[in-house]
């Protein structure tokens, strides 16, 4: 599993600011973040269970953090391969411990990757993907429209871009989205509030589909783009 720039060649460059921001963030949060982010990261579960990747699909993440969903997906289908990339160097330590516990480093391959430029074919050795998965990393990246960007650019032909993340959480009572906000924003996280029109003009680009859901009364968004068989890119 690959973590370090000089795994992956001296041409990658590699987002330094960034890295050192989510370490400084997730240096001590990473050893409780899954145990508390279980109760408030909802839709996650159901991201991974409707992947159903076919027999030798390829999988990535994007924004993997501590492992837990890439552990999940590769439980689930395992027939599967998948990859994840992180700007967080301490949260990729989480994901290589998590993954090399439950005897899955044979199937789950990591390498610290900024979501908005990574190569995956330096990475990885792998060009495209049949599935990218973002599950709550868009409402930490200050540029997530060039993550969507890059996600579907390594996207294969009639590949799917499936998303979870924080909703505008238009059904809530207006104190408690009001609170709700405020509490996000202590850990600079910014609902994406135009993620299915940036989304839907990205589908007209290229000629996908996008299927669009705000489920638990507007607390998250989730959201399917699936290329066309020849697909174009945005």
């Amino acid at each position: 599993m690959s973590v370090y720039p000089s795994d992956v060649g001296a041409d990658v460059s590699w987002p330094v600011e960034a890295t050192r921001r989510m370490n400084r963030m997730y240096r001590r949060q990473r050893h409780i973040y899954d145990g508390t982010r279980r109760y408030y990261l909802l839709g996650r579960d159901q991201l991974i269970a409707d992947l159903r990747p076919a027999a030798g699909a390829n999988v990535l993440e994007i924004g993997c953090g501590t492992g837990r969903n890439l552990v999940l997906a590769a439980r689930l289908h395992p027939e599967a391969r998948f990859f994840g990339i992180d700007v967080s160097t301490e949260m990729l330590t989480s994901a290589i411990s998590a993954i090399s516990r439950r005897g899955l480093a044979d199937r789950i391959r990591l390498a610290h990757g900024d979501g908005t430029a990574f190569d995956p074919q330096a990475l990885f050795g792998v060009p495209t993907f049949d599935y990218v998965m973002i599950s709550y990393s868009l409402s930490m990246i200050p540029d997530w429209r060039r993550v969507l960007q890059a996600a579907v650019t390594r996207l294969k032909p009639g590949g799917r871009l499936h998303i979870v993340d924080f909703g505008d959480l238009e059904r809530l009572p207006n104190v408690a989205r009001a609170l709700l906000r405020r509490w996000l924003a202590l850990f600079d996280v910014t609902p994406r509030d135009d993620l299915e029109r940036v989304l839907s003009a990205m589908a007209d680009a290229t000629g996908a589909h996008v299927k669009f859901e705000r489920p638990f009364r507007g607390y998250a968004q989730c959201a399917v783009l699936t290329l066309p068989p020849q697909a174009r890119t945005p």
